[in-house]
């Protein structure tokens, strides 16, 4: 795997050789400046890089600003990025993560931690070159079938505050109890997700998440909050400063913005899809495992919330039916 490494510390760079060399075969690549990693990415036949390895605190250009450039280039929209950095603020990690973080290491690291988190990058990097190829496939040969596995948590581009899964669950894992307190994790479920899962390709339902995440986006503007979708139909938000939504109304408005889009399959057909919305979780004291715990009873909540909108509606009609 290609890495790159950018730190304004030559000896953390040396110390990142070392450790990259004694975890597996990877290729690295060392800056000692923002514009130097830029520098490189320009570089005419420059090899893509598999993976990123970003200090914070550097000058000129902080690792914060680096990262939404990388981000800004087309092949690394998804490229995963660690943070290696000794700033363990909150708002280092939180301005990290928005700007597209997969993960956070925080100086000084051992051996063993890097080994691990690499291999969840090489894991993040298989799976979504799996992924990539269905969904190009299915936009340029819609005749063929191509379909995603409806709980794969799709990579969602180009929507505020929106990241992967993975680094949902790693950033609330980097947080301590007192940052988490008056943090509150719910969740958003696509109502009939396995009908619009077997009718539409890769390409129209990977579309139909992306459109229906923007619009949950939109409707919490304002709040401070981040949020990732968990496959299933299913997206995970955590909002902070307190801020305990009224989830039934939030679950209005966004069903209210979604009727007025207008969406449609590759044949022209409408869809007109409509979310449902979980129990609303406090994060206040949780630490560890209880942490994640709180992210899967979201997701949990608002699928089986969705389920039940969709049981509800199948026996009103049977009733209507019969009578």
């Amino acid at each position: 795997m290609r890495i790159l490494a950018v730190d304004d510390d030559p000896i953390i760079l040396e110390l990142l050789t070392q450790f990259v060399a004694a975890i597996g075969e990877h290729e690295l690549t060392t800056a000692e400046s923002g514009a130097e990693a830029l520098d490189i990415l320009k570089t005419p036949g420059c090899a893509p890089f598999e993976c990123f390895m970003l200090d914070i605190q550097m000058p000129q250009m902080d690792g914060v600003e680096l990262l939404t450039r990388i981000r800004d280039i087309a092949r690394y929209a998804d490229t995963p990025v660690l943070m290696v950095t000794a700033m363990s603020d909150k708002r280092y990690i939180d301005a990290a993560f928005k700007a597209g973080a997969t993960d956070y290491v925080t100086k000084p690291f051992e051996v063993n931690e890097l080994r691990v988190r690499v291999g969840m990058v090489e894991k993040i990097t298989q799976t979504r070159q799996l992924r990539t190829k269905k969904i190009f496939a299915a936009k340029t040969a819609a005749a063929v079938p191509q379909t995603l596995e409806l709980h794969e948590p799709l990579s969602v581009y180009d929507v505020d505050n929106v990241i992967d899964f993975i680094a949902m669950e790693n950033y609330v894992a980097q947080l301590s109890r007192n940052a988490l307190f008056g943090s509150t994790a719910f969740g958003f479920s696509v109502r009939d997700v396995e009908g619009f899962h077997q009718t539409l390709n890769a390409f129209e339902f990977s579309g139909l998440i992306s459109d229906v995440a923007e619009v949950i986006s939109d409707t919490l503007a304002g709040h401070q909050f981040l949020m990732s979708y968990g496959g299933d139909g299913t997206f995970v938000c955590v909002t902070e400063s307190g801020w305990r939504p009224d989830t039934e109304r939030l679950m209005d408005d966004v069903n209210l913005a979604l009727s007025r889009m207008e969406m449609f399959n590759n044949d022209g057909q409408p869809l007109e899809p409509r979310v449902s919305v979980g129990s609303a979780v406090r994060m206040i004291w949780k630490s560890g495992s209880a942490v994640m715990d709180a992210l899967g009873e979201a997701h949990s909540s608002a699928k089986a919330a969705a389920e039940k909108y969709e049981r509800n509606r199948h026996d009103f009609w049977l009733t209507e039916q019969r009578a």
